[in-house]
């Protein structure tokens, strides 16, 4: 298993990761420690499996499912390590990882982490761009996210999610409303940056779809049963 960042582990966390690496049941073994009683094991397993993610995310594709579970631990922490590592399944893995949408929205709007609130948007930022029927699952909560932090540290990080998003698998009406959510601030962005990525979204949409005066539309319930795949 390579290990590229060695000089930043624990040695806890090096000694786990040579045990995961010698003995393939280290990691299920681990992967129980996410449901654990121990606030202190679950931390450790969860960052333990955010660093298997990095090195070989496969290995964690036989224990998607007690990841999502893991999505629902008190402790933010827990349920960051996790999404991040999620997120690294997504391209192989996303119609797997459509369960954990639902844990994903809740640590969205988490009023005490930050660093959770960012995993979450990456996470649906990038399982929506993989398909229409995800881009349109997940868009109202991420234009609720953009209203809510859009003055926030974490908001330059998201927009760097955005952007992927805006490049993903979206519909013409979602990329619409994305371009009018972002077309005050490519104009009018405080701060070079929030203007020029704000603007090369913007832009991008607008090439792609051929969009002229993109507005944002009145939008209707979802159904309970818009993307049964997931």
């Amino acid at each position: 298993m390579a290990d590229s960042n060695e000089q930043e582990l624990s040695a806890e966390e090096a000694e786990q990761l040579a045990q995961i690496e010698s003995d393939g049941s280290a990691l299920g073994v681990l992967v129980e420690d996410l449901a654990s009683s121990s606030r202190r094991k679950r931390q450790f397993a969860a960052r333990v499996v955010g660093l298997v993610a990095h090195r070989e995310p496969e290995m964690l594709v036989p224990y998607i499912d007690e990841l999502m579970d893991a999505l629902y631990r008190p402790e933010a922490q827990t349920r960051w390590e996790v999404l991040d590592a999620l997120t690294l399944l997504v391209p192989e893995h996303a119609k797997e990882v459509g369960g954990a949408f639902e844990g994903a929205e809740a640590a969205l709007f988490d009023e005490l982490s930050s660093t959770l609130r960012l995993s979450a948007f990456r996470f649906l930022c990038l399982w929506g761009a993989t398909d229409r029927s995800r881009a349109k699952k997940v868009w109202p909560i991420l234009d609720e996210a953009i209203q809510c932090y859009h003055g926030d540290l974490e908001y330059r990080d998201m927009l760097g999610s955005l952007h992927e998003y805006a490049l993903g698998k979206i519909p013409g009406e979602v990329a619409e409303e994305l371009a009018a959510r972002l077309h005050f601030d490519a104009e009018n962005g405080k701060g070079s940056y929030l203007k020029v990525r704000s603007s090369e979204i913007y832009e991008s949409l607008v090439k792609r779809f051929k969009l002229d005066s993109p507005k944002r539309r009145e939008r209707k319930a979802a159904s309970d049963d818009s993307d049964d795949e997931e």
